[in-house]
């Protein structure tokens, strides 16, 4: 990682950018006293590719450009038209874009916008990293930056500046289909892993050909979805909302994200694009935010045709922009244009207001240097592509996967093994990055880079094609995958089989599903492979917790190795065949059913369960692995719990430590967890709540003591009227089996 270290050294926004605020503010309100009104309103347009495109991918219509750009004053384009481009084909097409800009009378540039969610998604050859979900699987915030530092270097030097990234909902419905852009159930993990990509993304500032405006999603709470469907109705109390959606979005304001994304669904009945307390109250006056709001896809319109709450479409656009939207991702024609126009010329929204959302539209690209120079920089295109990038994507990869069951040492197999290689996902390279891979769905495999590798070909390489069989086809709905009789056949000659089960690519509405059950015909699959009397090595590649209670206690070894990117497959290889030892530790809790759908950081009655009075047990959280699972093919033991005082009073600190060590004979990685739990409230207190995390490294007998430091605001929680507070009172500390006590004191 050392190559890295660049990318790590500058992760907050330098005192140059700070400063240059000012004259970037003087500069825009300058430009906005020349603008007319349609050159305002244009610079709140964002339309698609497909607007100005044709029907060949990369290929634009200068007739509609123009159109766009010089008739209705358009500022922001997004998005593809089908599939990733070229580097070379995005600077191209920018150039274009960059040229008609300066044919207007203002020469104001254009922002373009790409989803580049776990690594540049639209550039191909671009590097694909673990998803959110498995980068908070490797408890590695350090290396969740390095990531968005590339993706950074891979998205400017495509000419784009701007990133629809990173989400940063807990993902707390495990249900819902954009479950694998999170960063799991825990929002301690999902603000820290998010600030740490935000800083990453904008470090150096904005103008740096590095660096690229972050864009923090979806405000507010849309992974708290009730039923799991995207973009479906949410009932939140606001201390809820305070407690586990909120912090991450305040802390990212505090790192300086330079723009917001909204939240598609309603809460509690009011479309988030139209409410001002949100969008105004909360996230302008209580945070203090100063970038620009931009709509999801088609949110505004959909405020009169899918929510019902505007009557008409102007309406809707009045709703939207009076509440604090201040850009408006149409985006497939110019309707926002013409009815804004209309509604201030009615009065309805006053020129005070759009002056406002254009100022921050013009400072951000201002900030980003856009009128310097709106073209890809020759600094910027070098980045591209460098093979080091390849080096942390594997890093990457191989700690995020996770071992959740390793029976009579199953793992790591023998390299004098003879392996069956079987499963849907064995030949899928789909199926091993998920959402946002080289096309927004990620299931077309032509686009992927030639020398992506299956799982089947990672473990070929390792054993040699002599040593490895398999009754699978490619692709991941291919009919051979799910033939039983294949399988029993390919099975009678080998030592054991890895069965590669999970999900294939999917992202948002088309991945929502009824229930989390694994389909059918991969659990029968399952279970012919534990009827050949084989050990059966479970690799689970998925965007969400699967069921797989059913066929989990037959498994001698199970490896979630969630949607872990460009090099998924090496890092199973390694870890099966010992190559690398695991530490990958669960971000969410894995439910063994539908009806055992309990977080972590649940209640004491969600503990309980009782029939009668005298019947009543402690058992009501039972994950099929609890959140913060993960083993190793080494063993940790943990010393005494020691605390630097038994009692924390006011704004002082108290220092938490304990010894780890390496009682294995391997070598090996190590996260660990400190966890609070209050005894007694002014509301239930949770059982537990993370409150830091550290990733320690250890050598084969090595021991080391690791050091946490905490204070009041590390023990705070919402009340019941909505304010964040510490209450005085006895406190438990845990890390692992161990725990201590104090007392705090105001």
């Amino acid at each position: 990682m050392k190559k890295f270290a660049i990318f790590l050294a500058v992760l907050t926004l330098s005192a140059p950018a700070r400063s240059q605020t000012a004259a970037d503010r003087q500069k825009a309100d300058a430009l906005l006293k020349q603008m007319t009104l349609d050159e305002k309103i244009g610079q709140m347009t964002q339309v698609s590719l497909g607007v100005v495109g044709t029907e060949q991918d990369g290929v634009l219509n200068p007739q509609a450009l123009k159109k766009a750009i010089q008739d209705y004053k358009v500022g922001s384009i997004l998005n593809v038209t089908n599939h990733a481009l070229t580097a070379g084909q995005w600077r191209g097409l920018i150039k274009e874009m960059q040229d008609e800009a300066r044919q207007t009378r203002l020469k104001i540039p254009i922002i373009y916008g790409l989803d580049g969610i776990h690594g540049q998604t639209y550039t191909l050859d671009a590097t694909l990293f673990p998803q959110n979900i498995g980068m908070a699987a490797t408890r590695e915030p350090e290396l969740a930056a390095a990531a968005a530092r590339v993706t950074a270097l891979e998205l400017r030097a495509s000419g784009v500046r701007w990133n629809f990234a990173p989400v940063l909902e807990c993902g707390r419905q495990p249900l819902w289909s954009r479950f694998a852009e999170t960063y799991g159930e825990d929002v301690y993990i999902c603000k820290t892993m998010g600030v740490a990509s935000i800083r990453a993304y904008q470090a150096d500032g904005l103008r740096s050909p590095t660096a690229v405006a972050a864009c923090m999603k979806h405000y507010l709470a849309y992974s708290a979805s009730r039923t799991g469907k995207d973009r479906t109705p949410i009932y939140l109390p606001d201390n809820e909302m305070r407690e586990y959606y909120l912090p991450q979005f305040r802390a990212a304001v505090q790192a300086g994200a330079a723009t917001l994304m909204v939240n598609s669904a309603d809460i509690n009945g009011t479309p988030v694009h139209a409410s001002k307390y949100l969008l105004t109250d909360v996230l302008r006056k209580e945070l203090g935010f100063e970038g620009v709001v931009v709509s999801d896809w088609e949110d505004i319109i959909r405020l009169h045709t899918r929510h019902f709450v505007a009557a008409t479409p102007r309406q809707a656009v009045v709703l939207a922009v009076n509440a604090g939207v201040d850009m408006s991702m149409v985006p497939s024609d110019f309707s926002f244009f013409d009815l804004l126009k209309e509604a201030v010329q009615k009065g309805e929204v006053s020129v005070s207001r759009i002056d406002e959302a254009v100022r921050r539209i013009l400072i951000l690209k201002l900030r980003l240097g856009l009128f310097e120079n709106p073209y890809a920089e020759d600094a910027a295109a070098a980045n591209f592509g460098k093979p080091e990038y390849q080096a942390l994507a594997l890093r990457a990869a191989r700690e995020a996967m996770t071992l959740l069951k390793n029976d009579h040492e199953a793992l790591p197999l023998s390299r004098n093994a003879k392996i069956l290689v079987a499963g849907p996902a064995a030949q899928s390279i789909s199926a091993l990055n998920g959402c946002w891979s080289y096309t927004w769905q990620g299931k077309e495999e032509q686009w992927y880079p030639r020398d992506s590798r299956t799982i089947l070909q990672a473990v070929s390489d390792k054993l040699g094609a002599g040593h490895v069989v398999t009754s699978t086809g490619p692709g991941f709905d291919n009919p051979l995958n799910y033939d039983t009789a294949r399988l029993r056949a390919a099975a009678a000659g080998v030592d054991a089989i890895v069965l590669c089960l999970g999900e294939n690519a999917y992202a948002e509405s088309p991945g929502v599903i009824p229930d989390l059950a694994l389909a059918d015909n991969q659990v029968i699959l399952a279970k012919v492979a534990v009827s050949t009397g084989k050990p059966v090595i479970l690799v689970l590649s998925e965007g969400r917790p699967r069921l797989i209670s059913g066929i989990a206690p037959e498994a001698s070894a199970i490896l979630m190795a969630y949607w872990s990117g460009k090099k998924s497959a090496e890092a199973i290889s390694d870890v099966l065949f010992g190559d690398y030892n695991p530490d990958g530790v669960l971000p969410f809790s894995y439910p063994r059913s539908m009806g055992e759908m309990v977080l972590y950081d649940r209640k004491p009655t969600e503990d309980i369960r009782e029939i009668f009075n005298s019947d009543v047990t402690m058992d009501g959280y039972r994950p099929l692995y609890p959140f913060g699972w993960g083993l190793s093919y080494t063993h940790f033991e943990y010393g005494d719990l020691q605390l630097g005082s038994g009692k924390l009073q006011g704004n002082e600190k108290l220092t938490v430590t304990i010894t780890v060590k390496n009682t294995g004979s391997r070598d090996g990685k190590h996260t660990v967890e400190l966890y609070s739990h209050q005894l007694y409230a002014s509301t239930t207190p949770n059982m537990q709540r993370l409150r830091a995390f550290k990733k320690i490294s250890l050598k084969a007998g090595e021991q080391q003591t690791v050091s946490f430091t905490i204070d009041k605001n590390d023990l705070a929680f919402v009340n019941a009227e909505s304010k964040t507070v510490t209450e005085p009172g006895e406190f438990e500390l845990m890390i692992g089996n161990r725990k201590g006590h104090f007392t705090y004191v105001q």
